[in-house]
């Protein structure tokens, strides 16, 4: 039974804009990767959803941090906070949960030695006995039900907060990747940088968020699907009056067109790297799109259209990556090869 356990397990999936963390097959945690600490002490106030909700709004005796740049760690006391608090609150809902855990963590494919240390260093500070680290690509392909064993190729594309990973996979491995570090952030402040330059008005970081979930878009032509406009609210960044502006979805896929053309590069890096046997499969099986960017309307049908292969949007994208690190984690004997 779970309580005379010495280990517990859990799977991470660290994350530049949410951690999410598996216990027992069920997420348990899917937060904002935020930490809010004391400017004085440095102690931890919170984590996750409550810090993000104090970002952009805490007086100077509170700093909000978001401890994940580019998916790597670049605030390695602030992520050592951050884990062993969203653990706290694993622990605080399972009142036998150990102290003692296994984890195995997912990091992006580009990552090197140093921000691969970075994070297996913070998840041991947190409590980790055994800390196993799975590439994201991998995981992904994992968690949305692809044979990674088989001698048979298989295309990723996640697109997280901080980086776009693209990865090729057959027999267990990662034959040809391509680790960028454009993504979800990237668009976030595309559209923060428009708003400022086309509407006059200040927005924060939450504010552009919203615009990207409501009425991003990568085609200017979505027919039916298409949004209706997104009303903001801001100060002119001249005179500080109140604005109320409406954000189109075309006005949007302008403004991230840049982004969206780097992946669009990246996808095609790696297709060229690719043993032509593997390629051939890519273009019979498809290629997968997961990450909280594949959610972003139109993309699909623009790099179907772009590259001639066609696209699929992988069924859950956001938890995709978290569920294949909890399945490697289950059948950790299984795919320990696949770890580090």
């Amino acid at each position: 039974m779970g309580w005379f356990s010495f280990t517990q397990e859990i799977a991470v999936d660290l994350g530049t804009a949410n951690t999410i963390i598996i216990h027992n097959d069920r997420i348990v945690i899917d937060e904002p990767s935020v930490v809010a600490l004391d400017s004085k002490t440095n102690k931890p106030i919170a984590v996750g959803e409550r810090a993000r909700e104090m970002h952009g709004k805490a007086h100077e005796g509170i700093r909000t941090v978001r401890p994940l740049s580019d998916g790597v760690i670049a605030d390695f006391n602030a992520a050592e906070h951050m884990i062993r608090g969203m653990i706290k609150k694993v622990s605080a809902k399972n009142h036998w949960f150990s102290p003692s855990l296994r984890m195995v963590v997912c990091v992006p494919s580009g990552s090197t030695e140093v921000e691969i240390r970075a994070v297996r260093d913070s998840s041991e500070h947190a409590g980790g006995r055994d800390v196993y680290m799975i590439y994201e690509p991998m995981a992904a392909a994992l968690g949305i039900g692809l044979d990674v064993l088989a001698p048979e190729g298989n295309m990723i594309v996640d697109i997280g907060g901080g980086t776009t990973e693209i990865a090729v996979i057959s027999l267990g491995g990662i034959v040809s990747n391509k680790s960028i570090r454009t993504a979800g952030d990237d668009l976030t402040e595309d559209i923060q940088e428009h708003m400022r330059r086309a509407h006059n008005v200040r927005v924060g970081e939450r504010t552009a968020e919203a615009i990207k979930i409501n009425v991003g878009s990568a085609l200017t032509d979505l027919g039916p699907d298409a949004p209706e406009d997104f009303i903001i609210h801001g100060p002119n960044q001249v005179n500080s009056l109140p604005l109320e502006v409406p954000v189109t979805y075309q006005e949007v896929c302008h403004c991230i067109e840049k982004s969206i053309s780097k992946i669009e590069a990246a996808v095609l890096s790696a297709l060229e790297q690719t043993p032509p046997e593997l390629y051939q499969d890519i273009v019979h099986n498809g290629i997968f799109l997961t990450g909280g960017g594949a959610l972003l309307r139109g993309l699909d049908r623009r790099l179907t259209d772009k590259i001639g292969i066609e696209f699929h949007v992988a069924e859950d994208p956001l938890h995709a990556v978290a569920k294949g690190t909890g399945i490697a984690l289950k059948n950790i004997k299984h795919f320990k090869f696949l770890m580090r």
